[in-house]
């Protein structure tokens, strides 16, 4: 094993190097574009989401991983309300009711690993899911912003924070391999999708389908460990599905 930051690091670097080389088979123009758009905004974002990864890391290396999964269900809470603070949007009732259902889905799932926790931990899990949801609703604003510049970016600012967390940077070359798939590969390419999931739905909404991040993880290991879930996964995962579909159905009709 080795450490988050040094995790975090490496993962950093090949992100960047996957979606910045994107541009070499691109025009020169396409990348003289994405610097001249929202590029004040764009820094913000990448320092943001660079910070928040390096709160989560802490957050769970001082407090339990249920307490964090459990704040981070707060996010669209906060999405709501920073896009309130910040740009005047309306608070939607859809989303105060889909978050309550969702925490309860989460409170069932970790209902035997809460605990009191690091208050230490907790704040760093508060100031991640602030710093998480605080881009979005950048995102979500500045919608001609471009996503590929931005992952590589927010992947360069993850390896600059974090190295300064490391207390050396060897790693193996088996862990270097398995990193470097989910640097080059796995990570970037779900955070442009998120990204560009910003541009069509509110901020709130993209941090709400962030939770099925966590149920999916029992699922995985399920489906290719052979471990079976416990009924309080079931549980609490079909009212989070049953939530995020509910939420779904009514922001179709209501557009």
């Amino acid at each position: 094993t080795i450490s988050p930051f040094l995790f975090s690091f490496y993962i950093g670097i090949f992100m960047f190097i996957s979606m910045f080389s994107t541009f070499v088979f691109k025009p020169k123009e396409v990348l003289e574009k994405a610097l001249n758009t929202s590029m004040p905004i764009l820094i913000l974002c990448a320092i943001l989401m660079g910070t928040s990864n390096i709160f989560f890391i802490t957050a769970v290396k001082t407090t339990t991983v249920a307490n964090v999964v459990i704040i981070f269900s707060t996010a669209a809470l906060f999405s709501a309300l920073f896009a309130y603070l910040f740009f005047r949007e309306k608070i939607t009732k859809n989303i105060i009711i889909a978050s309550f259902f969702m925490f309860v889905g989460l409170f069932i799932i970790f209902n035997d690993k809460l605990e009191i926790g690091s208050f230490e931990g907790n704040v760093y899990a508060l100031l991640c899911t602030a710093l998480f949801a605080t881009s979005f609703v950048l995102l979500s604003r500045f919608k001609d912003m471009d996503r590929v510049l931005l992952t590589a970016l927010s992947g360069l600012a993850l390896s600059i924070i974090a190295f300064f967390f490391c207390a050396e940077l060897l790693i193996d070359f088996k862990t270097l391999i398995i990193v470097m798939v989910m640097g080059l590969l796995i990570s970037p390419i779900s955070r442009v999708l998120l990204g560009n999931g910003a541009k069509y739905i509110s901020a709130s909404e993209v941090s709400l389908l962030m939770i099925i991040e966590t149920i999916m993880a029992p699922i995985w290991v399920w489906i290719f460990l052979d471990e079976i879930p416990s009924s309080y996964t079931f549980i609490g995962g079909s009212i989070i599905v049953a939530t995020l579909i509910g939420n779904s159905l009514y922001t179709l009709k209501k557009s």
